[in-house]
Order: structure tokens, then C-alpha cells, then sequence
């Protein structure tokens, strides 16, 4: 499978699993309160991977300063802010409401991407996440809020949140995605445990918590691990386009395990979703560029695919062996076919 190909599946699988936790969550809330429940999510997503690292007995890796930086400003306001302000406006919203206004945080991260950190972008990825936006506004068609204006703001607020925490993720992402994503579940959700239960948080049911936490695990822990490494392979606001889909794919599982209606809406949503996912995988981005002499160590593999990492070992490696440790990227100008992934930040 080719790199992009790798990180288009980790993008659309993390969207599938995060698109099941919102009615999930939205049911949660009878029996959990808000902060506590923000804080269950994430712990159980930490939690979970790191059981799951111990069982793999994967290596800890080890983060440069600006790394840990980047990392923690992820954690702070896409692990303790946004996911608070999203229950919150949960409570007020009704579950396809909130679904609508998710729709946000893939737009607010592509600016974001490419107005701050001057992210490459062309009219057909530009259009394609058009479609996708609007697939989502097309599947929310209809639906009211059920409160007021502040439970809507709220869901901007961590669509927001979300944003900038894509974009400071994306920083890291060469680093273990599991590593990352465990880091993110167990501090915010540690810091969102301690304010809930100094705020007076009751301590809901065994099974209500136990639930909860499972949900984290799967559709925030495994999804933000496949998320991370869509970022590595795609840039950020491909990455989050595809993201974007969450809401729909979460309505077409309803359907399926609910058995509910299927519904104009959810068709024409469907058919923009995958004209958009269309435009992106058809872009065909190539043009001469410069790299620059870089170090780093990141998970890679030697093959005719990839002339980026010719770099030599101190003992045989056979192509196509997945490897990794600290090596050297020498300075080169060429063209070929492209996204903005970690090896081509390049300015246009």
C-alpha cells in the first residue's frame, strides 16, 4: 500500500469510529455529567493504548523539546478544552445537530493549515472539501437546536479546539502514533477528572463508566492513532477533509444497526461526500522542489517507491522491510507526485 493510500484509510477509518461516539456520547449523558464524562472518554482512551502498548511491548520513544511543546499544546486545547465544550453543547443540541456543526472542525483546521503554517492547497482540494462541508450540512438539513445559542457555540468552540490541536498533532506526527495519542488520553483526561470531581461530579454507575470508557478507547484513542498517521501521510488539511465525513458515516451506521430510515438527505450527503473524497484522491499535485539536508527518526521503508530514504545502513536491509531509527536526509531537487506530507513542507 502506498503512503498516501495508508493515510487515506487511517483518515477514513478514524472518521468512522469518531462518527459512532457522538450518539453514543449524547446517550451517556443520562447517566454521566458533562466534564466527567469529557474526562471518562479520554481516560479510557489512554488507558486502553497503553494496555495495548504493554501487551505489544512497544518502546517509548523519545520526543525532542519542541515536540513536547507541540504536544502539550495539542493535549491542552484538544484534550481538556474541546471535548468539555463538546458535552456541554451536547446537552443543549440534539445528536444530528451537533453532527452539522462538527462539520467545523475540517474547515477550521484546513485554514488554520493554510493561512498559519502556509499549508500547499490547489482549487480541487479547495472544492473537494466543499463537497464534503456540504455533505454534512445537507445531513443535518432540518435539524433544530435545542437550546439555546450558547449550546452551539459550544460545539464551534471544540470544533476549534480541534482544529489547532490537528494542526500542533501534526508536528509530532512522525513520532509512535500510539505513544502520542496515549500521552493526550491520560494527561486531559487525568486534568478533566480532577476539575470534574473538585466541581462536586458524582460518581455515576460501574457499568455507565466501564461503557465510557470503551467509547473513548475505540472512537477517540484507536481513532485519534489512525488520524495521527493519516497526518503523517496526507498533510493536515487533507487529512481533516477526509475527516470530514465522520458525520455521515455515522448516519449510515445508524441505519444499518438501528435500522433506521434512509432518507434524501443522507443520500445526497452521501453523493457530495464522495465526489469530495473523489476530487482528493484524483489530485494529481507534481512540480519541481527542493529538500533540504534533514534528521529525524521516524518509522519508514527502503523500496522504488520512495527515493526520499536512500540513506545506508550498518548492516543489510531488505527492501520493503518497515524499520526505524535516526537518519539523515540528504539535500535533493526533483519532481514528482505529491501531498503535503512530512517530507514535503515545501513553500509554492
Amino acid at each position: 500500500m502506498r503512503t498516501g493510500q495508508i493515510g487515506v484509510a487511517g483518515a477514513l477509518f478514524a472518521a468512522a469510529l469518531f462518527g459512532a461516539s457522538t450518539p453514543f456520547a449524547k446517550l451517556l449523558l443520562a447517566q454521566i455529567e458533562p466534564w466527567l464524562l469529557a474526562a471518562l472518554l479520554y481516560l479510557g482512551s489512554g488507558i486502553g493504548l497503553y494496555l495495548a502498548r504493554r501487551v505489544t511491548r512497544s518502546k517509548t520513544p523519545t520526543l525532542s523539546r519542541t515536540d513536547w511543546r507541540w504536544l502539550l499544546l495539542a493535549v491542552l486545547l484538544g484534550g481538556i478544552v474541546a471535548p468539555v465544550l463538546l458535552v456541554f453543547g451536547l446537552l443543549g443540541m440534539t445528536g444530528s445537530g451537533a453532527s452539522l456543526l462538527l462539520n467545523a472542525e475540517a474547515v477550521l483546521t484546513a485554514v488554520i493549515a493554510w493561512v498559519v503554517f502556509k499549508e500547499n492547497v490547489d482549487r480541487r482540494v479547495a472544492l473537494g472539501l466543499v463537497c464534503i462541508v456540504a455533505g454534512g450540512i445537507v445531513l443535518g438539513w432540518g435539524e433544530t437546536v435545542g437550546g439555546n445559542w450558547l449550546s452551539a457555540l459550544a460545539v464551534v468552540g471544540a470544533c476549534l479546539g480541534w482544529g489547532l490541536d490537528n494542526n500542533f498533532t501534526r508536528k509530532v506526527a512522525l513520532n509512535d502514533a500510539s505513544f502520542i495519542a496515549m500521552v493526550k488520553g491520560l494527561v486531559a483526561g487525568s486534568a478533566n477528572l480532577v476539575i470534574a470531581l473538585v466541581m462536586g461530579a458524582t460518581i455515576p454507575a460501574v457499568s455507565a463508566v466501564g461503557f465510557a470508557a470503551v467509547l473513548g478507547f475505540a472512537c477517540y484513542g484507536v481513532s485519534l492513532v489512525l488520524f495521527i498517521i493519516a497526518l503523517r501521510h496526507l498533510g493536515t488539511a487533507r487529512a481533516g477533509a477526509y475527516f470530514a465525513v465522520a458525520p455521515f458515516l455515522g448516519a449510515a451506521l445508524s441505519v444499518l444497526l438501528l435500522d433506521e430510515a434512509v432518507t434524501a438527505s443522507l443520500v445526497a450527503a452521501g453523493m457530495l461526500m464522495t465526489i469530495g473524497v473523489w476530487l482528493h484522491l484524483s489530485e494529481q499535485h507534481a512540480h519541481a522542489h527542493d529538500h533540504e539536508a534533514l534528521s529525524h527518526t521516524h518509522s519508514h521503508v527502503h523500496g522504488p517507491e520512495d527515493d526520499h530514504h536512500d540513506h545506508p545502513h550498518d548492516g543489510p536491509m531488505a527492501p520493503g522491510t518497515r524499520h526505524s531509527h535516526p537518519h539523515v536526509h540528504r539535500p535533493q531537487t526533483h519532481s514528482h507526485p505529491h501531498v503535503p506530507d512530512a517530507h514535503h513542507v515545501h513553500t509554492h
